[in-house]
């Protein structure tokens, strides 16, 4: 037996930076990488009556099908980004929800399902965030439920103002307004507007709204096994994507009141808010950042606001729209009026959100 202290012989001699990095595996609460979404998803059937899941064609619907009529809407896109699109299926938002591997879209198989499940007549609306895999796959589905009689209308987000073009899009990302999105369009349709009013409530909140990320920490895909990208102890990234893609650039880590106020001034560049006008202020955490720190960011953007001479007629803080276990925060304005904020308002009852209920 050796002490405790001497080398194990059958182990190579290795160098510092080796010796970290096999010491320090990934840390995760799975099985097998191969196995968590499907794994995911058998837990959220296993949590939540109020769903049911096709677990062949991973896709999370109501357990309750919608009234004869009603606008269906789908979203859908890559795990990793919980409660996003899965957790926000329900009574006031969504009937169906897509589930790709981690960062992965969703096939055409999955949303001509999900699409043609849903359709009780009235059509349905396709939600989709502005990443190229996701936009091709949802135009696939469109055309082949179209062939079979179901009349589809798709709204594509892309509010991100931090980049026109990077990794997986053609143009702006889709990120935080895709929830807001969801919740309007979903309480639209539950009112029974028909498929090209829901649809022109998407299309307008989509328009209406702005975004922008900053990263403390990478994240780790499981399949990858280590970080997406590196970040040093000192650095931030200011525009980050939800997949962890290239923003406007690396500065040093900054206060939170220095932090909101470079995450707002981008925003308010894209689309300027005139004093007395009302927005809904969204602080969404990108999966590893508490939500103390998230409070201090929205104490520092509601005091930027104010200053402004902007309302913040309504709020969001949570983690809604993740990147695994990034650390950071993405900031959304949404310019509201009455009818969108009567929409805010509506009964919402799923996994992530609920009121009015």
């Amino acid at each position: 037996m050796h002490p405790s202290n001497s080398p194990n012989p059958s182990m190579p001699e290795q160098s510092t930076d080796q010796t970290r990095y096999r010491s320090d595996p990934m840390k995760k609460l799975i099985n097998r990488p191969d196995d968590l979404v499907a794994e995911a998803l058998q837990g959220m059937d296993a949590a939540y009556d109020a769903l049911r899941i096709d677990h062949e064609n991973r896709v999370v619907y109501r357990a309750e099908p919608a009234r004869p009529g009603k606008v269906g809407i789908v979203s859908g896109g890559g795990s990793g980004h919980e409660p996003l699109h899965a957790g926000f299926v329900g009574t006031g938002m969504l009937d169906a929800a897509c589930a790709g591997e981690v960062f992965t879209s969703p096939v055409p198989d999955q949303v001509l399902a999900a699409t043609q499940t849903v359709d009780t007549g009235g059509g349905v609306l396709h939600l989709i965030k502005n990443y190229t895999g996701d936009v091709m796959n949802f135009e696939m589905a469109a055309e082949l439920a179209e062939a079979s009689d179901v009349r589809v209308a798709s709204v594509v987000t892309d509010d991100d103002v931090a980049v026109q073009d990077s990794t997986h899009t053609a143009g702006r990302r889709g990120v935080g307004v895709t929830v807001l999105c969801e919740k309007l369009a979903g309480a639209a349709a539950e009112q029974g507007r028909d498929l090209d009013e829901v649809a022109r409530i998407a299309g307008d909140v989509n328009a209406r709204g702005r975004s922008m990320g900053v990263a403390l920490t990478p994240c780790t895909v499981p399949a990858a096994g280590r970080p997406g990208f590196e970040l040093g102890d000192d650095e931030i990234e200011l525009g980050v994507g939800i997949h962890g893609e290239p923003g406007r650039e690396r500065r040093p880590l900054a206060t939170a009141q220095e932090t909101a106020q470079l995450l707002l001034d981008p925003i308010l560049d894209d689309m300027p808010v005139q004093r007395g006008e009302r927005v809904i202020a969204f602080v969404n955490g990108l999966g590893g950042t508490p939500l103390i720190e998230q409070y201090v960011m929205f104490k520092e953007v509601s005091a930027l606001l104010t200053g402004r001479g902007i309302e913040i007629a309504r709020s969001l803080i949570g983690n809604y729209i993740t990147s695994l276990e990034m650390a950071g925060v993405s900031l959304t304005l949404l310019r509201v009026d009455d009818e969108l904020l009567e929409l805010w308002d509506a009964p919402v009852s799923t996994a992530a959100l609920r009121w009015g209920l």
